[in-house]
């Protein structure tokens, strides 16, 4: 596969990620409890892709490793609102949870990318 294909495949992946939070969270019912974590998950979770999109237009590798370690801690934070969310909710624990997993992998995937980056900066 090439760059260009997994770097679309990562945009995709992550443009999917924030609109299945976004489903999710339409489909909940929304209290003073809620509604605040609610608005912060949507928030972080549609930031990841939103920064991946700002890492692949980089500047420069230093940009790019910047934009990526941001896209890794909205990542961790969003892991973070689905959990309380999941407490918040107890009736969307399922759906919070099949999320974090997805969440969980794309925290892995961009330490991966952050660590392959700094090996070649070594170079």
């Amino acid at each position: 596969m090439t760059q260009l294909s997994k770097n679309y495949d990562l945009e995709e992946r992550t443009a999917k990620f924030g609109e299945e939070v976004i489903k999710f969270c339409r489909s909940m019912n929304q209290d003073v409890i809620s509604k605040p974590i609610i608005s912060q998950l949507v928030r972080s979770a549609t930031s990841v892709g939103a920064n991946y999109m700002e890492a692949n237009a980089a500047s420069s590798r230093k940009d790019f490793r910047n934009k990526i370690s941001i896209c890794k801690k909205e990542a961790q934070e969003t892991r973070h609102w689905l959990r309380m969310i999941a407490e918040a909710a107890s009736n969307c624990k399922e759906e919070a949870r099949k999320l974090w997993k997805e969440c969980q992998e794309l925290v892995l995937i961009f330490q991966k990318i952050i660590s392959s980056t700094d090996k070649k900066s070594k170079v």
